[in-house]
Order: C-alpha cells, then sequence, then structure tokens
C-alpha cells in the first residue's frame, strides 16, 4: 500500500494536544441506522436502570448493592454474607461473559451497553446538541468571549446538567441503601439522614464532574476495562474497523471529483473528508486501526455510509469486520480461544446454578459451645451450643424449634423453645442437646438438627455431640 495509516497515533491520545494540555471534544451530531438502533437500546437500557431499585421480587429489591451492610439483591435474590461465594461466583460469571463478549465482539459494550456511554452520549450531549447547537457551533461558542448569550447558555446547561446529576445519584443511591431508605430520606428530610444526604450530594457532584468536564477521560482513563481490551483483541475479533485494502488502493485517498472515474485512477474510496473524526465521540480517526479510545460506537460507520452513498460509492468502507476479514478476506471463525471462554462460562454458570437450587432461605449454624464439656445427667450426656438463624426472606417466621433427625434425644432451648425470627432478621441464642448415653457409639457422634417453622422443616445442620468415650 503507497498510503499506508501513520503509526504516530499509537503514542497519542486524541483528547491530548501536543503540549500535554486536555482538548476537549466537540463531536458532530449523529445520525444514521446504528445511530437509531443505538437510541432504542439506550433508552430502554436507562428505564431499567432507573426502575431496577425501585422494583420489588417477592419483597426483595430487584437490584440492590449495599456494601455497608454486605447485603446484595440481583434479580430479587437475597444474597447476605454467608452467601458471599454466590455473589463472587456471579460476578465472575459476569466478567468471563464480557471477556468472551470482547473477544468476539470487540469493545461493542462500551458503546451500546455502558452506563456512563448512555448517559453522556444519550442524555447529556442531546441537551449540549439543543442548547449550544452541532459541532461548530459549539466550537465557536467555546472561544467566543462571556457575553450574554454565552452566560445565558452555559448557565441553562448547567442548571440542567445538575438537576439530571441529582437524579442520577438519587437513583444510584438507592441501588447502595435500598430504595425503601431512599424514600425514609425524602419523607424524614436530610437532617434526620445527614449521613445519606451527605453521600447524596458527593454522588451528585462526581456525577456533574464527570458528564460536564471528565466525560470521555473516564473511558480511557479511569475504565479498567478499556485498558483490557488491548489483552483480549486479535485478529479475529470483530471491530469497528476501515476498511484499507479499499479504502486506499494504489494511489491511496483523495479528496472526491465528479468528473474522474475513480477506478480508473487507482485512488481509494476514502475522499479523505475526515466526517468519520469529527463525528468521533473519542476524537480519533479510525482509519489509523483499531485504537484504545474506540468505543464501537459505530457513528462513523453511518456517517461513512452517508458520504459514500452521497457520492455514489458501495457503503462498508467503516463496518464491523475483523481485520482477517479485511486483509486477507477471511470469514469469522470461532476460534480456540473463543471456545475456551465459551466453556468456562458454561462452567461456572453451572455452578452457579447448581449452587442457587441448593441455597436456603433460612440458614442455621450450630457449633459446640468453645472450652466446655459435654455433663452426664443420669443416664444422659448433656453437650452445649451457640446457635444463629439467618432469615434470608421477607416473610417473619414465628414458630421456629429445633429437633433431633436420625437420633433419639431432646434439644432444651435456653429461653423460650419456639420462637421468631424476623424477616431479614438474625437469632442467636444458647441451646442444649441431651442423649442417652447408650445410644452413643464412638466419643464423637455426628447429630442431624432440623430447624422447623411450626410443622415445616426450614433446614437441616450437623454438628458434633461429644461423648465420654473420648477419655477412654
Amino acid at each position: 500500500m503507497s498510503n499506508l495509516p501513520d503509526e504516530a497515533f499509537r503514542d497519542t491520545i486524541g483528547t491530548i494536544d501536543e503540549g500535554g494540555n486536555r482538548k476537549f471534544i466537540f463531536p458532530k451530531k449523529p445520525s444514521g441506522k446504528f445511530y437509531e438502533y443505538r437510541k432504542i437500546v439506550s433508552y430502554i437500557l436507562l428505564a431499567v436502570l432507573i426502575a431496577n431499585p425501585f422494583i420489588k421480587v417477592n419483597g426483595n429489591q430487584f437490584m440492590m448493592f449495599n456494601v455497608m451492610e454486605r447485603r446484595f439483591n440481583i434479580f430479587g435474590f437475597p444474597f447476605w454474607p454467608q452467601d458471599f461465594y454466590l455473589f463472587v461466583i456471579s460476578m465472575l460469571v459476569g466478567i468471563v461473559f464480557i471477556i468472551l463478549f470482547t473477544v468476539v465482539f470487540g469493545r461493542i459494550f462500551c458503546g451500546w451497553i455502558c452506563p456512563q456511554t448512555i448517559f453522556l452520549e444519550m442524555v447529556f450531549r442531546r441537551i449540549e446538541y439543543w442548547i449550544d447547537g452541532d459541532r461548530g457551533a459549539q466550537s465557536r461558542l467555546a472561544r467566543q468571549e462571556w457575553n450574554a448569550e454565552k452566560i445565558r447558555k452555559r448557565l441553562t446547561k448547567w442548571l440542567i446538567f445538575f438537576l439530571i446529576s441529582f437524579g442520577i445519584a438519587n437513583v444510584f443511591l438507592a441501588y447502595l441503601v435500598g430504595s425503601d431508605q431512599l424514600f425514609l430520606m425524602v419523607e424524614e428530610g436530610p437532617i434526620k439522614q445527614s449521613s445519606n444526604f451527605i453521600a447524596l450530594l458527593i454522588f451528585t457532584g462526581v456525577f456533574y464532574f464527570v458528564f460536564v468536564w471528565f466525560r470521555e477521560q473516564v473511558c480511557i482513563i479511569a475504565c479498567p476495562y478499556g485498558r483490557l481490551q488491548g489483552v483480549l483483541l486479535d485478529n479475529k475479533s470483530i471491530n469497528v474497523a476501515y476498511d484499507f485494502v479499499r479504502g486506499e488502493k494504489e494511489a491511496g485517498r483523495a479528496k472526491f471529483n465528479k468528473k474522474e472515474d475513480r477506478a480508473t485512477t487507482g485512488k481509494g474510496d476514502c475522499i479523505d473528508c475526515h466526517q468519520c473524526v469529527h463525528v468521533c465521540p473519542m476524537g480519533i480517526d479510525i482509519r489509523n486501526g483499531t485504537q484504545l479510545e474506540c468505543t464501537n460506537c459505530t457513528a462513523c460507520i453511518d456517517e461513512c455510509d452517508t458520504i459514500m452513498d452521497s457520492v455514489g460509492l458501495p457503503k462498508g468502507l467503516i463496518r464491523y469486520a475483523s481485520e482477517d476479514e479485511i486483509a486477507r478476506k477471511e470469514p469469522f471463525k470461532f476460534t480456540a480461544r473463543m471456545k475456551g471462554y465459551t466453556a468456562v462460562l458454561f462452567i461456572l454458570l453451572s455452578v452457579f446454578v447448581g449452587m442457587l437450587f441448593l441455597r436456603t432461605d433460612v440458614q442455621a449454624v450450630i457449633l459446640r459451645l468453645p472450652g466446655q464439656l459435654f455433663q452426664h445427667k443420669g443416664d444422659k450426656i448433656s453437650n452445649v451450643y451457640t446457635y444463629k438463624i439467618v432469615n434470608k426472606t421477607m416473610k417473619d417466621y414465628n414458630d421456629i424449634h429445633f429437633e433431633l433427625i436420625d437420633q433419639k434425644g431432646s434439644i432444651e432451648n435456653v429461653g423460650k423453645q419456639h420462637f421468631k425470627v424476623l424477616k431479614e432478621g438474625i437469632s442467636q441464642g444458647t441451646l442444649f442437646i441431651e442423649i442417652d448415653e447408650a445410644l452413643l457409639e464412638s466419643d464423637k457422634t455426628k447429630v442431624k438438627i432440623g430447624v422447623y417453622n411450626g410443622k415445616e422443616l426450614l433446614e437441616t445442620t450437623t454438628t458434633n455431640f461429644l461423648g465420654p468415650r473420648s477419655f477412654n
């Protein structure tokens, strides 16, 4: 090729100028088939994202990540500290899925699904286009002196951005502390709920900073997934890619001249209009190849297709394709690496589903009291235990008691024999287990204990029962 891309772009970032200063991006307002699809996907995901913490399933918040109290709800399933292994496996499933998705389809998650991108491109930038105008108008306004027009537009935009950031912060807080706690803060006021209100203001400030100033820098600097993509992508991965074979040809790029036959001149189909660069929200030139900043948002595809259509050239100069498909005309293949990630994902999903089925709504732990020996009570041997019962459901259990299973003996609870465990509550106490000495076959006997609510068996657990033979 006579016009290979300049490799200097790999040593620079599109949002930093030669002096190392921040270069603000004023992208052209995108339009086209993919952009319309993105809008549909984005607004559906926005609705889901906002509704999630306010939907309840069987009394459980649909999605909640209460880190402080170590309580998590995922799709209505509550995860307590005792279920942390399930939460870890679910996170691993999500990570492996994103890795597999990236290996196959590139960084499409960033451009189509990531909340940061959706809020920035489909909410904040659209408001910016409405107030400040398109690319050229925004650029002129930024250079313009602070007159009445600029002050009016800036204050209007900043006020709307602050209100939206405040709304996002409320939703984010509902994910962290629960929607009930958020409504309680609204009802009681910020003074009684000062800690939550301070958190709300901090989140508002963070979101305002991100969407007003930091913007695409999040994807380049702060997001670990953006850095990870360089490790995951290869020549087989499908990306938003420029067809340099067709775009450059023998004579390279050249401006369009409707009087010449481009096929006979050897010029590439790329007419060097730079519209793909102007519309890019990351400020990169996709013609340089796959780059760190690219989020696969497809804005350049729509813009290039529009230009190609207007000059009578075939669409698809920029399209979803792998590097091998463009350079070698090789069709997409599900590689061994992709199969490996798929196998790992299938195994993790199988383990996770199996553990979900084995998980109980009530968890009981019964342990012998440390440092205490057994006691003789006539013909019976007594051991003392501590118990802890965790009710993971949103309903009260009013008739909890213990019974021995597959073992003759009795259980005496210190306090009431039958007690309550409230919804999402914990009950702890002490109990004695007594078994006839003649029934003990060894110095350490495994006993199975059932936790009942009335006649309903909620959970079974096992513990060790010590007898006198331990001294023989």
